[in-house]
């Protein structure tokens, strides 16, 4: 190597030196950004976070089911038995605390937390983070979104600052803050992992689960403590974990939170709108789906439930929603998500399919009650029954006089009054007490026109039959299994 060479590779070694030292440092000056970031967010978003503690009284606690078994100690326990037999009394039940967390909405003291950390307490407190200790009560909850509000008598609190849940982006940072364990304020940091989640602990999930998925550490106590973006702004409400150690946590929405909470405070419940519909899936509706061509998605009303704004409209069964005022619904989370946008009373315009052709309906949707029923019936045989046997249903004309004496609420149509086992209409779920109104679209009031518009078909082709139940319409298509 002569002495040129030398220098040049000398100078190529303390170039590349610098280059990589200032590379370092700028990795390094980013690193204390981001860090610098999240001491900012654990200072300032923690300001608004409260320590709830619900106490419930030790007579005031529910009956807990567990296998079968209530709680409360047997008398043939050997739990009791020590008792006795060592001439002890059985210890007392005791007051339970449970704890949780909190965000503070407002600067007047309303707070916003989960409705399974306050349910059953006979009293709550709250511990803010400069120590400031209040006792709150309970302004409303909801079940259904896991949201509820407590209120505190306190003034200029440091309220939280909000972001837009629908703006949330997977991949993006995710911080959790609350008191896991019964400890102080603890912060945890991951990344928003999926949104939209339902289904969470069922396979069916329902029109109220839209959960940010998060793998920042969430625990028990964090519940009802916030989830926030890099900026500090909440995004969503830790509710639940998918196992211990799993890196799986889920989180409210702030927006869908923030509407109900809102609805609590300003009404103390939550009225919600609907069609009064059973629904379901197209893909999930095969007999159905293989009478159509040309359509794969949409939303196939299953029932319609009696006295409800559906029952009042001309929707009927086997119809399939494919947009609500314009807007595409291709599952029933869409449609759901969409009739739960409107306000009670609010007119809707629902584009429909039926037998493949565009129709349109519209209709005004109502108030949801606590419990919409959808309840099989199981009616007696009448006395004077003149039955027709086909496809496994004996059937009969119904009456008037029928109709009262079973007290259905139809008094037109073909009577079911039995099902024979291991039929086709026993494996698609056709019941005694069923009325049956319409075959392939066409009306039937007697025995005689279900059996003439059942023999223009087969069971290799299938039939679409409406039906009522206990009320309800519903539809079922009679056809074999390819």
């Amino acid at each position: 190597m002569n002495k040129l060479n030398g220098i040049l590779i000398v100078s190529a070694l303390l170039a590349a030196a610098t280059t990589f030292a200032k590379t370092d440092s700028r990795a390094l000056d980013l690193a204390r950004q981001l860090e610098s970031a999240f001491v900012s967010v654990a200072a300032d978003a923690s300001e608004s976070v409260v320590v709830i503690t619900a106490t419930q009284k030790a007579s005031d606690k529910p009956a807990v089911e567990s296998e079968g078994e209530n709680e409360e100690t047997p008398e043939d326990s050997p739990f009791k038995f020590f008792f006795r037999h060592h001439g002890m009394p059985m210890p007392e039940q005791r007051d339970t605390d449970s704890q949780g967390s909190g965000i503070i909405m407002r600067k007047d003291g309303y707070i916003l937390t989960n409705n399974h950390v306050v349910n059953g307490a006979t009293e709550i407190k709250v511990r803010l983070k400069d120590g400031r200790e209040f006792e709150a009560k309970r302004i409303g909850s909801d079940d259904r979104t896991d949201v509820a509000v407590i209120k505190v008598e306190g003034k200029d609190l440091p309220a939280a600052n909000f972001g837009n849940s629908d703006e949330v982006k997977v991949g993006q940072w995710a911080i959790a803050i609350g008191a896991p364990y019964q400890l102080d304020y603890s912060f945890t940091v991951g990344f928003v992992s999926a949104k939209e989640r339902s289904a969470v602990w069922s396979r069916t999930g329902s029109a109220y689960e839209d959960y940010i998925q998060t793998d920042a550490a969430i625990n028990p106590g964090n519940s009802g403590g916030p989830l926030c973006d890099i900026e500090g702004r909440v995004i969503g409400i830790n509710t639940l974990i998918r196992g211990l150690n799993r890196g799986i946590g889920f989180a409210i929405p702030i927006n869908m939170a923030l509407d109900s909470a809102e609805k609590l405070i300003r009404d103390g419940k939550i009225v919600r709108p609907w069609l009064g519909v059973q629904i379901e899936a197209l893909a999930d509706n095969k007999e159905l789906a293989e009478t159509l061509k040309d359509v794969k998605d949409g939303v196939v009303i299953r029932a319609i439930y009696p006295n409800t704004p559906a029952a009042k409209s001309d929707l009927k069964p086997a119809d399939i929603i494919v947009a609500v005022d314009g807007v595409p619904v291709k599952s029933p989370r869409d449609l759901q998500r969409q009739v739960l946008r409107k306000q009670v009373g609010q007119s809707v315009n629902l584009s429909v399919l039926r037998d493949g052709k565009p129709v349109k309906v519209a209709l005004s949707t109502g108030e949801l009650p606590d419990q919409p029923q959808f309840a099989s019936q199981r009616t007696p045989r009448p006395e004077e029954a003149k039955p027709e046997t086909i496809w496994g249903l004996t059937v009969q004309t119904l009456s008037k006089d029928i109709a009262t004496k079973l007290n259905l609420t139809e008094s037109e149509g073909v009577l079911v009054n039995d099902v024979a086992e291991d039929s086709l209409a026993a494996e698609k779920g056709l019941q005694r007490g069923d009325v049956i109104t319409e075959v392939n679209r066409e009306p039937v009031r007697t025995a005689e026109q279900f059996k003439a518009a059942l023999g223009k078909t087969t069971p290799e082709k299938g039939a679409l039959l409406y039906v009522k139940r206990a009320g309800a319409s519903t539809f079922v298509v009679l056809k074999e299994s390819q």
